[in-house]
């Protein structure tokens, strides 16, 4: 289909209309001789649009006298028309080969840096990397060494496990991929206590190495030993540091509060729309014909102008700013589907906190209304390991 419409615009056509009641025999007689129609339209029982070529066009003469129909010629496209134009204005003709050698010839540098990927690793740690291989905005895109680059970032970073570079019209994407790092394990030769890293009521403490501190039903605190690394030696009532070893488990709280609006102020757009126009240049960029935004309330869209699609990349981009009008409005909301949709998100929020290996042993709920505002209060009991290693000193 592609190359069709290519040929097309290559050899030139032109939109018609054809008028008149018999329409049906028209393109009847035009299929017998082999006339190429397209994107035919009918706009209403005796007016059809279409596009033919411009031998097809001249071939239709016949048979719009034989029918008796009226063609009216909409637009001319194509090659063929653009060059006839452009004969007699010279200048105007000089200017787009000036533009499109500059298109060219700025298509051939690289002008922005993007990386991917990243979440432990700093991109300026990467960009760095680049930089001290002369790799920057303003770069001819012919001379990047794609394979080398990617070594040098996999031999560079200890946790990279896979980087590949591309090179995307004028912009340079690097997609990088971390090794999970393990936690750091405190070495078994190290003297340690286990304290707790949260309040709890304890439920079970099961003790390999050290001395337990703790009972069930004890209810300790944040920082509190829960196993000693420090026992007593029988024989020389010496104090021996050691490695603590061993899982406490403890009845935790879990606790988040949401408050909603009954009722809601929500935004509606009015259908006005303002538009501005920019060309941007890596991160600067130029607004045309920019004027005062005349809304109160607005949301910008931004999107993006392709006039060559993906066929031609260029070294800017074409945007437009679309200002969109709001209007506000309130909405009372449905208490009882408030409550629960208020209860699935003080859920899924506790979730994020709550260990995967944690045993839940109750939920509540408790809801409140007062001035207007429905408050959900969530509470989560469970039972998790509250300890966690810290280092003996010694000195």
């Amino acid at each position: 289909m592609e190359v069709i419409k290519t040929w097309n615009y290559l050899r030139g056509y032109v939109i018609i209309k054809v008028e008149g009641l018999t329409l049906e025999r028209f393109l009847n007689l035009a299929a017998d001789q082999d006339i190429y129609l397209w994107d035919i339209k009918r706009i209403n029982y005796t007016l059809l649009e279409m596009k033919v070529s411009t031998k097809g066009f001249k071939a239709l003469k016949e048979i719009v006298r034989k029918v008796g129909c009226r063609v009216e010629i909409v637009e001319k496209k194509g090659l063929p028309f653009i060059i006839y134009r452009l004969k007699n204005r010279k200048m105007l003709g000089f200017g787009i080969l000036i533009f499109f050698s500059l298109i060219l010839v700025l298509s051939s540098f690289i002008w922005s840096i993007e990386v991917l990927g990243l979440e432990k690793i700093s991109k300026m740690d990467i960009i760095r990397v680049l930089e001290g291989e002369n790799i920057r905005p303003g770069i001819i895109k012919y001379n990047i060494d794609k394979d080398y680059i990617s070594s040098l970032l996999l031999n560079g970073f200890e946790h990279i496990s896979f980087a590949s570079i591309d090179i995307k019209g004028t912009k340079l994407i690097v997609s990088i991929y971390e090794q999970d790092i393990p936690p750091e394990k405190l070495d078994i030769n190290i003297p340690c206590h286990i304290i707790a890293k949260k309040k709890g009521v304890i439920v079970k403490a099961i003790v390999k190495n050290g001395k337990t501190m703790v009972r069930k039903g004890d209810v300790v605190k944040k920082g509190q030993v829960l196993i000693a690394g420090m026992i007593t030696d029988e024989n020389t009532e010496d104090t021996i540091p050691i490695h603590a070893e061993g899982e406490v488990l403890a009845k935790t709280r879990y606790y988040y509060r949401l408050d909603e609006p009954i009722v809601k102020t929500i935004e509606e757009k009015t259908g006005n729309i303002v538009e501005v126009h920019e060309i941007r240049f890596g991160e600067k960029g130029i607004q045309f014909f920019k004027e005062d935004i005349p809304f109160n309330h607005y949301i910008e869209n931004i999107r993006e102008i392709k006039p060559f699609k993906e066929r031609i990349n260029l070294p800017f981009k074409l945007l437009v700013h679309e200002y969109i009008e709001l209007e506000k409005k309130e909405a009372k909301q449905n208490i009882e589907f408030l409550k629960k949709s208020s209860y699935i998100k003080a859920i899924e929020q506790l979730n994020k906190e709550i260990p995967e290996d944690a045993q839940i042993e109750s939920k509540d709920v408790i809801y409140n209304i007062e001035k207007g505002i429905l408050s959900t209060q969530v509470v989560i009991e469970v039972v998790e390991d509250i300890g966690q290693k810290q280092i003996i000193n010694i000195n």
